[in-house]
């Protein structure tokens, strides 16, 4: 791979991330694994606000991770990127492994920042 075509991909995973950077983004990712929803649905099982999921739900729809479609005055929203998807699912199981006080996860493995290690 040369110099230019590696600067690409550190470049395309770097906007990956700073598109998944946020929490709220995160759990509207789960949320939309499955099947798709509406905002009403969405904000029953995230802790927000409507405006602030809406502008959330834009920035990944723009993103073109997720997908929309109009029901009368519904929007319904639905997962378009898998690999979006998966990405936040490795990451999230191996967090979600480190949390876990029972399971010994060498320090040079760890993706949780040493000083949040429990």
């Amino acid at each position: 791979m040369s110099v230019d075509e590696s600067d690409r991909v550190f470049a395309g995973a770097a906007e990956l991330f700073a598109l998944l950077s946020t929490p709220i983004r995160l759990r509207l990712i789960s949320a939309l694994c499955h099947d798709e929803k509406n905002v009403s649905q969405l904000l029953s099982e995230i802790d927000a606000t409507q405006p602030n999921l809406s502008q959330h739900l834009g920035t990944l729809y723009r993103a073109g991770i997720l997908g929309k479609r109009r029901e009368g005055a519904q929007i319904f929203y639905r997962l378009q990127s898998q690999r979006a998807a998966s990405l936040c699912r490795a990451v999230c199981t191996q967090i979600a492994t480190e949390i876990d006080s029972d399971l010994q996860v060498d320090p040079q493995e760890r993706l949780l920042p040493f000083a949040r290690q429990g």
